[in-house]
């Protein structure tokens, strides 16, 4: 056998033995699950559960039995894609099998809401929630939490070093620390630690209960929007749950290097101020320790108050104001901006009797989407903000010598980043993507009898992981639409080159192992 070959089977036995592994996790959680059924004595769910543990497990052994002898090679970003698309690929289709064995969907219409769950979106096949078995509801809520926090998180903590290419395939590039594996345990810090503070605070000082609020913390912190009631948020009618719940969207639409950036700032205030108290600087050495912190120079934060407020205006005074009482009018406006920027999809109120400004303006923030490295989907508010800094920067460049590059420094989280054309042309290339799937999706719903604006709203909620619907996304849509949205939100959640990468990488190992067996 040819040396390539040899090579080519050490590193497919290092991409299934770290997908064997990530499965083999997933097992563990469903078997944990299927265990629960009968504790909530829900034993008509054990079957599919305990089969679907089964199924992942068997496969999950095959993968480390085929590789047991084998030890873990450092990732490079090709076998980073690779595990990226294998891992999503069979955690969304072992995921949709309880839905399948409790006959509670078909084939399709399972697929579709395992990939909503998984990629954090929201749409739904269920039309009643209300009437489902409560481990099912918990299931649609743990694929959620565990998709917002993307398996790479998991793969650096449990596989060390060999995992950052991973990590850097799945889209995100914020190390809080220098360490990856000191940098993801913290992100999984933060995440865990607000989970635990939306589940008090809902609790608390809502009506809700623990399962109720254990659901509806998990959807909205992983920006995904699945919930436990039929009329989504706006069911419960209470307004303490919507303003935690808009607390939450916003804090898993912010990157997690910016909610880092955040604790320092806090932290370093306090020592600050205790300096000052103690006279050990003076008012001037204060305000200019306090600017030097990275999450004032950090744009995002900024970027995405100044849209929401901006937002909220006009929304509230150009579609809600004509719909609602002057109260109800600013309290919808401003969930469903926050619902629509973030990426959630948690609805306080039905969207079919919106007029087309406040559709249109709805699908505009579900495009520009939340913070770099959040749970959020869309095209991410860095790469807006690089894009219009561009802009500015040509339109200056008119007044400037020629030759002048284009090149500025930006913080992300807390370390500041050099922006060239290398970065720029990731950007456009994301932005290019992004808008011909976009477009194909349109195309495709147009195509089945829908209106440009439904349509033009309903696949920029697929394809940007939000799960906001005016009623185009329902199980008897024909499967063509299904499909389309489907492959809409797992291009637009791994952010469209993972996928390409990987498929490509995949069909040219394929025409060597041919070629070289001929």
């Amino acid at each position: 056998m040819p040396n390539y070959l040899i090579f080519l089977k050490s590193r497919y036995k290092s991409i299934f033995k770290a997908t064997g592994d990530v499965l083999l996790a997933l097992s563990i959680l469903i078997f944990a699950l299927s265990i629960l059924t009968l504790l909530m004595k829900e034993f008509n769910m054990f079957y599919p559960f305990f089969s679907t543990f089964l199924i992942s497990f068997g496969i999950s052994l095959l993968m480390k039995f085929f590789t047991r002898k084998d030890k873990y090679d450092f990732l490079n970003i090709q076998d980073a894609v690779m595990i990226i698309f294998l891992v999503w690929t069979s955690a969304i289709v072992i995921s949709s099998l309880p839905f399948i064995f409790s006959g509670l969907l078909n084939f399709t219409q399972a697929i579709f809401e395992s990939t909503s769950g998984w990629t954090t979106t929201g749409l739904s096949m269920f039309l009643d929630v209300e009437s489902l078995p409560k481990i099912i509801l918990l299931w649609r809520s743990i694929i959620q939490y565990i998709g917002g926090a993307g398996f790479a998180l998991i793969m650096v903590v449990t596989a060390g070093a060999m995992g950052a290419g991973l990590y850097q395939a799945e889209g995100r590039t914020d190390n809080l620390v220098p360490n990856l594996k000191d940098s993801t345990k913290l992100i999984g810090t933060i995440y865990i630690s607000w989970a635990l503070i939306g589940i008090a605070a809902i609790y608390f000082f809502t009506d809700l209960n623990f399962f109720e609020s254990l659901n509806q913390t998990f959807t909205a912190l992983a920006t995904g929007g699945f919930s436990t009631n039929n009329a989504s948020i706006g069911g419960f009618n209470s307004v303490p749950l919507e303003i935690i719940i808009m607390v939450l969207m916003i804090m898993g639409g912010t990157g997690f290097g910016v909610h880092y950036a955040g604790i320092l700032l806090i932290k370093n205030s306090y020592k600050t101020f205790k300096d000052l108290r103690n006279k050990k600087i003076d008012k001037l050495e204060f305000r200019d320790r306090i600017k030097r912190e990275p999450f004032l120079k950090n744009p995002e934060p900024k970027l995405m108050l100044y849209i929401l407020v901006f937002s909220f205006i006009l929304v509230t005074l150009f579609s809600t104001i004509k719909i609602f009482n002057g109260w109800d009018s600013i309290r919808h406006s401003a969930f469903q901006v926050i619902s629509s920027l973030t990426g959630t999809g948690f609805a306080s109120t039905s969207l079919l009797n919106w007029n087309p400004f406040g559709i249109f303006f709805l699908t505009i923030l579900m495009i520009l989407g939340g913070m770099m490295d959040s749970t959020s989907g869309g095209l991410k508010l860095y790469r807006v903000y690089i894009a219009f800094k561009m802009i500015i920067i040509e339109i200056q460049s008119y007044f400037k010598p020629q030759g002048v590059k284009f090149h500025f420094e930006l913080y992300k989280g807390v370390s500041k980043k050099e922006i060239g054309l290398e970065s720029l042309k990731n950007v456009l290339s994301i932005f290019t993507m992004y808008f011909i799937v976009y477009f194909i999706g349109v195309f495709v719903l147009v195509s089945h009898g829908y209106n440009l604006q439904d349509s033009l709203f309903e696949y920029a909620s697929a394809l940007s992981a939000v799960g906001l619907s005016v009623g185009i996304t329902t199980p008897d849509a024909p499967s063509g639409v299904l499909w389309i949205e489907i492959f809409g939100m797992y291009l637009g959640r791994l952010e469209f080159y993972a996928i390409i990468f990987a498929l490509m990488k995949l069909f040219k190992d394929i025409k060597d192992i041919i070629k070289w067996e001929r």
